[in-house]
């Protein structure tokens, strides 16, 4: 039987791709070579949501929230030139944090390539390095198939960006339109498949180990891993770490979660790395802000790698035991296999190394003079909404404090920037996730370094009448490139200082209802108000101008070398 065609524009075989697909988000800004498909687009109002960014960059970032929050594939478009390479940002993010997003920019017409016409800019070739697949499409009879390889490829294995470049002359176009949702790709195998011969081995290491240790990552969440995961761990009694993409993949207050891994991450998690017999690594990449020095990482340890990428495999860390496969797979089977057991006295020792952390840092931290420390602030906010929340963090310090300081109890409620570390990313995030979550609480933790980066996304947030909360730590300095520059560089603060606008006025000016706190007698009910409120609020918290986020291991040192002061 053939498949039904029918008559359409390249611009409308767009849209109707999209809807296939099961799109029903996409995030965008319009300009001349892309207006044919926007023009497409307002016959499809009811089918397609689309949330006008105010920078293309936030396009981007919006998309990576909606896909984080959903498990969905983010969408977003773009025009030409500046259009098409403010994307490259937020799309260089995706690729290395595995997000999922399908990005769609405009062309200049075909027979204008290469002559540097009017916002023409080889955007194939700039995405290139930052994309998982990309295309450049310049018939309309291309533009189905191109469309359906992008999802498939997008979302399947190791997710990442992907990038369809279509000229203008191919959307005015017009084509027998039909569509078929991709399936597969000669030569492409998106989760290998897994050796039975490697899990037992793997088994019988963990069943031997005295001081088995779980690495975990966002390798989980994306794996939809949440059960087999934690079937794992309790079966085997093996205390678990995460890395900042992994968290919120098992509840913070989980009796085997023993922290956060890496730079800024918890004393024990880190020091214990170098004393585990078996380290189990599960869905992570073995990023240097996690290993530190190389040459010293976990040499007395037996590696096991569970890992859907064989890129990944021995490019940091040499394994004894490489476990390939969709870890929803490779865990299952793995968990058969091991014994269920008892690490009592090992488990213990985490525990030690967190009384010593909360002896020498956190206790010191609370209530600590006259001014506010972040720390609080995000365990107040934690408190009070239960760990309920969904949190996006931008990059600095109050992302470390953040992630380490909230008590997260729900699954996919951890949404950031990881191996780019990209100031602004938060702000975009957080209503692109709310787009794909209406009813969880949002909240945006950002420092006032990384807001007035995308604050003019707050316009976007107005139009549309999401309901974002905003909690803005401010120190009125770049706070992590500071603390370097006090413990490096002998408190020589180049360019660091913020002198910052008049935030409650922004926020007003979009109609964003705002509340700023300097006393820690008003903490309480004011977060109250901030999380109780009805529609977007910004809450302005002013904190210590030079606090730093300890522990802390300096660039270059062995994870056993954690500073906690």
């Amino acid at each position: 039987m053939e498949t039904q065609t029918t008559k359409l524009t390249g611009a409308q075989a767009v849209v109707q791709s999209l809807i296939k697909e099961g799109v029903d988000t996409i995030f965008g800004y319009p300009g001349g070579a892309i207006m044919p498909v926007y023009d497409a687009l307002y016959d499809y109002r009811s089918d397609l949501n689309h949330i006008l960014v105010r920078h293309e960059q936030g396009a981007t970032h919006a998309a990576q929230g909606y896909a984080r929050a959903s498990g969905k594939i983010g969408v977003c478009i773009a025009t030409s030139g500046p259009g098409a390479t403010n994307l490259i940002t937020g799309i260089a993010d995706a690729q290395i944090d595995s997000t999922p997003l399908v990005c769609i920019t405009g062309q200049v017409s075909s027979d204008l390539l290469g002559t540097d016409a009017f916002q023409e800019t080889d955007v194939v070739g700039i995405s290139m390095p930052v994309t998982k697949w990309n295309i450049q499409v310049t018939k309309s009879e291309d533009i189905p198939k191109a469309i359906a390889k992008a999802f498939y490829i997008a979302g399947s294995g190791r997710p990442g960006p992907v990038l369809v470049d279509i000229t203008k002359d191919a959307q005015f176009d017009t084509l027998d339109f039909s569509y078929k949702k991709c399936r597969s790709i000669r030569s492409y195998i998106p989760t290998p498949n897994s050796d039975i011969t490697k899990i037992k081995t793997a088994a019988k290491l963990i069943n031997n180990a005295k001081k088995p240790y779980v690495l975990f990552g966002q390798g989980i969440l994306i794996a939809d891993a949440k059960d087999e995961f934690k079937n794992f761990i309790e079966k085997g009694n093996i205390p678990a770490a995460w890395t900042i993409m992994g968290l919120s993949a098992l509840e913070s207050n989980h009796p085997l979660n023993v922290g956060m891994l890496g730079m800024h991450g918890n004393y024990g998690p880190n020091v214990l790395t170098n004393e585990c017999d078996v380290l189990i690594a599960v869905g992570m990449r073995f990023d240097d802000r996690v290993t530190g020095d190389l040459k010293r990482y976990a040499k007395q340890a037996k590696i096991i790698h569970l890992e859907i990428d064989p890129a990944e495999i021995d490019k940091n860390v040499k394994t004894d035991v490489a476990v390939l496969g969709n870890c929803k797979e490779t865990l299952k089977l793995l968990t058969k296999h091991i014994n269920s057991n008892n690490h009592k006295n090992w488990i213990n020792q985490f525990n030690h190394y967190k009384d010593v952390e909360n002896q020498k840092i956190h206790n010191k931290e609370s209530n600590k003079g006259n001014d506010l420390g972040m720390s609080e602030v995000i365990k107040k906010v934690s408190e009070l909404s239960n760990g309920q929340a969904l949190i996006v963090t931008d990059v600095g310090q109050h992302q470390m404090i953040a992630q380490r300081d909230y008590c997260y109890k729900n699954w996919r409620s951890n949404i950031t920037s990881g191996g780019l570390g990209t100031m602004g990313f938060a702000l975009p995030a957080a209503f692109g996730a709310k787009m794909a979550v209406p009813e969880r609480e949002v909240i945006a933790v950002i420092g006032d370094g990384g807001f007035q980066m995308t604050i003019q996304e707050l316009g976007t947030i107005f139009q549309t009448k999401a309901r974002i909360k905003i909690l803005l730590l401010n120190n009125e300095f770049l706070g992590m490139v500071r603390q370097w520059q006090e413990l490096f560089f002998d408190k020589r603060y180049s360019s660091t200082e913020m002198v910052n606008p008049d935030f409650q006025t922004i926020a007003k000016g979009y109609h964003i209802a705002a509340e700023k706190v300097t006393k820690r007698e008003e903490l309480p009910k004011a977060i109250t108000r901030f999380l109780n409120h009805k529609e977007s609020f910004l809450l302005e918290v002013k904190v210590k101008k030079e606090g730093n986020v300890f522990p802390m291991i300096q660039s270059g040192s062995s994870v056993s070398e954690v500073r906690l002061n």
